[in-house]
């Protein structure tokens, strides 16, 4: 396929930005539904809480996630729109810089395509609502690979290493995958014969170099706490092995089920057979593909192995997708090696779209009417779908239940609270997940920082590397349980600590067939606290 023209690479550009604004106005729109009729999701709120006490790292991940919540939190008074926002900004400059990269490597057309791929995945779309660790790892990891690129072509400039160090740094503090940058340079730099030289430049070793001592700070943390860090990564990586083997081809089938259902079913059956063309055809490849195909397939292939040994979350891979889309936007054009593709081009796209926008209305519709709504319609379906799939169905609403009912919950415990003897000196503590700590903590308006009680006595979340109540003794305490009414009344753990412990009432949100439900108790005067500290 010729070289597209410069006057028909600059209405493709205009073209993108043209629609990067309508889908960011769009997705304005659905943010400010989301906001008006859905909490912070759990890992949100519990990153929230890691932002208003900043430090080198955390229980499970580095820090940045912490310090942009906290600076988010400090911008905008701790309201969720700023939250969502952020997502919305740091989606939207990922994409930026994925097309970047598409124009550089190959042409305006094609980064267009490459773009309007991304689009139309539900992954995409949960990138630019909720704000997790991945946010900034994807903006950081794809910089990245669009520096590498302007490195590599420029090998004598000083600045774009310069860059690439503090973008390997950055993203080295927003989660553990960036660790894996450096040897995907090393492998393009091995492979591609015109870029070897740069296993002799200097510049690339420093580049690395420096930006991995930016997780310094990070082990000697780590260091302090026992490397519990390392030790919940680990756990990552624990496989069962007594599985049937029915059992083990289901949980192969649902890693690539859910692969296949997030980035929309011919969109990653294309992506798939772009990186199944590019090695085929390995000997003709240019090196632009070199680079996307050597940034994304052996990743992808080692995350393919894994999902054989265990369960692998669908958000891990996500890396290694970025530059596939690039390649798969190459060979559904055609460019050289490649032959075009316009059947596959056609039907991404269509299915794309339809899936996306088909998943948009129904979160809409699905928030807009009450979950009995939905509890009510799906068990009447029973008779049509049957029993399995009407399950499945109440499942998926029941998930999003989990968004549902925290800030009723929130204004309800601050009633409870305002209404002890002494508001001022009385803390709150939380049982059950992290996330209830970390809900209350947000929605309850006095922001109170949230205890949280390990049953365990060990170290399982954030809340129990951080000072627990051992630091309120001669204080009350307003007790959150999910449990059962009046339960904690015969537990010893609590009626030994405080001098008097009293069931003061409960908190229940309907949500359909589910409730969100917390007994409160006032624990007079704490006498003792047994701390929980890393090993």
């Amino acid at each position: 396929m010729a070289v597209i023209s410069a006057p028909d690479s600059s209405i493709w550009i205009k073209r993108f930005w043209w629609l990067l604004a309508a889908v960011f106005i769009a997705r304005m729109g659905i943010m400010l539904f989301f906001v008006q009729n859905a909490d912070l999701i759990g890992d949100e709120a519990y990153y929230w809480d890691w932002g208003r006490r900043p430090d080198w790292c955390y229980y499970s991940k580095p820090p940045m996630i912490g310090w942009m919540m906290g600076l988010i939190g400090w911008l905008t008074g701790d309201a969720e729109w700023g939250i969502r926002f952020a997502s919305l900004l740091l989606g939207t400059a990922t994409l930026v810089i994925i097309h970047r990269i598409a124009l550089l490597l190959f042409d305006a057309r094609t980064a267009f395509l490459t773009a309007v791929l991304v689009l139309v995945t539900l992954a995409n779309a949960a990138l630019n609502l909720l704000l997790t660790i991945d946010a900034p790892l994807l903006l950081f990891w794809t910089l990245g690979l669009l520096l590498f690129w302007c490195a590599a072509e420029r090998p004598e400039s000083v600045l774009p290493w310069l860059a690439l160090t503090l973008v390997i740094g950055l993203g080295t503090l927003s989660k553990q995958m960036m660790l894996a940058f450096p040897a995907l340079m090393l492998v393009f730099a091995l492979v591609s014969p015109q870029d070897r030289p740069l296993l002799q430049n200097p510049r690339m070793w420093l580049a690395i170099l420096c930006g991995m001592t930016f997780i310094i700070p990070v082990l000697l943390w780590n260091q302090e706490h026992g490397w519990i860090t390392l030790e919940h990564t680990k756990h990552h990586f624990d496989a069962r092995k007594d599985l049937e083997f029915d059992d083990w081809l289901g949980r192969t089938f649902e890693n690539l089920g859910l692969q296949a259902l997030i980035y929309t079913p011919v969109i990653f059956a294309a992506l798939v057979a772009a990186m199944l063309a590019a090695w085929k055809l390995r000997r003709q490849l240019t090196r632009p593909v070199w680079f996307v195909m050597l940034a994304s397939a052996p990743g992808l292939a080692c995350f393919a192995l894994l999902a054989l040994r265990q369960r692998i979350n669908p958000n891990w891979p996500a890396v290694f997708f970025v530059p596939a889309f690039v390649l798969a936007a190459a060979w559904l054009r055609g460019l050289p090696p490649f032959t075009a593709h316009p059947g596959w081009e056609r039907w991404s796209l269509r299915v794309g779209k339809t899936l996306t926008f088909t998943s948009y209305l129904l979160l809409i519709g699905i928030l807009s009417a009450p979950v009995s709504f939905w509890d009510a319609t799906f068990q009447h379906s029973r008779s049509w779908f049957g029993d399995k799939a009407t399950e499945k169905a109440l499942g998926s609403i029941h998930k999003l239940a989990d968004m549902l009912g925290w800030r009723e919950a929130g204004i309800e415990a601050q009633e409870y609270l305002e209404l002890v003897p002494d508001p001022q000196n009385t803390f709150v503590m939380a049982l059950g997940h992290r996330y209830t700590a970390a809900e209350m903590g947000f929605y309850m308006p006095s922001h109170p920082h949230a205890y949280r009680w390990e049953p365990s006595g060990t170290v399982q979340s954030q809340y129990e590397i951080w000072s627990g109540p051992e630091e309120r003794i001669g204080f009350d305490a307003l007790i959150l349980d999910p449990g059962p009414a009046e339960v904690l009344l015969q537990n010893p753990v609590f009626t030994t600590a405080f001098e008097k412990l009293e069931y003061r009432g409960n908190i229940r949100i309907p949500l359909g067939l589910v409730t969100r439900e917390l007994s409160v108790y006032l624990g007079r005067n704490l006498k003792s606290w047994k701390p929980v500290r890393a090993q």
